[in-house]
């Protein structure tokens, strides 16, 4: 059986040359066998029909087995030609023919040192994708983050809104006005509750020397 890797016929026909070649070369030798059963099988009656035959089946079997062992020494001979001529005219593809899919290598044909720049080109905007890709889901993120953060804003809005609504209905003419009322009420409050704290502690004082 042949070495050649033959990869080209292979590509072209679906299948290695020297597979088909041995498919039928098992194909021949299981006809073969089938064969000397039949023949067997024949000798065997016709020596039933012979009443003083002294011939058993078993030297019947031994016979079939030699002719077997020498038909298939005269096949594997002939069968190495048949191989030669199926792999080198029937299987093969002359070296000057291209298959379709192949043609475009020869209308467009580059060499080792342009097909690695290519491949270095390739890979460059490949990595150029995954980066803006990279940046576009950052940025989706970035704007995900913003509508949560005017969402918040326009929240804030309304509550100064409504604020400043409430602060007009109490006669306030602007919230700055109402923080700034708020803050001097919130001292005021303030000094209030240090006043009640230091009586408070006074009183409690007052008691215990009592």
């Amino acid at each position: 059986m042949s070495v050649n890797p033959m990869a080209y016929e292979a590509q072209f026909f679906g299948f290695t040359p020297q597979t088909c070649v041995l498919r039928v070369y098992i194909a021949f030798q299981d006809y073969l066998f089938e064969i000397m059963l039949v023949v067997e099988s024949v000798i065997l009656k016709k020596l039933d029909a012979i009443p003083s035959s002294n011939v058993s089946p078993l030297q019947i079997r031994k016979c079939t087995e030699k002719f077997f062992v020498f038909m298939k020494e005269q096949f594997n001979k002939l069968f190495g030609n048949l191989e030669k001529v199926l792999l080198q005219l029937v299987l093969s593809i002359p070296p000057n023919v291209l298959l379709p899919e192949d043609k475009v290598h020869q209308q467009y044909p580059y060499s080792k040192e342009q097909f690695q720049l290519l491949q270095e080109e390739v890979q460059e905007l490949q990595r150029q994708c995954r980066a803006e890709a990279s940046a576009g889901q950052a940025l989706r993120a970035e704007l995900e983050e913003q509508k949560v953060v005017q969402a918040e804003l326009e929240k804030i809005l309304q509550w100064f809104a409504g604020l400043e609504s409430i602060c007009r209905e109490h006669g306030t003419s602007s919230v700055k006005e109402s923080f700034t009322f708020l803050t001097q009420n919130s001292k005021k409050l303030q000094d209030v509750l240090k006043d009640v704290e230091k009586k408070s502690k006074r009183v409690k004082k007052h008691h215990q020397l009592l």
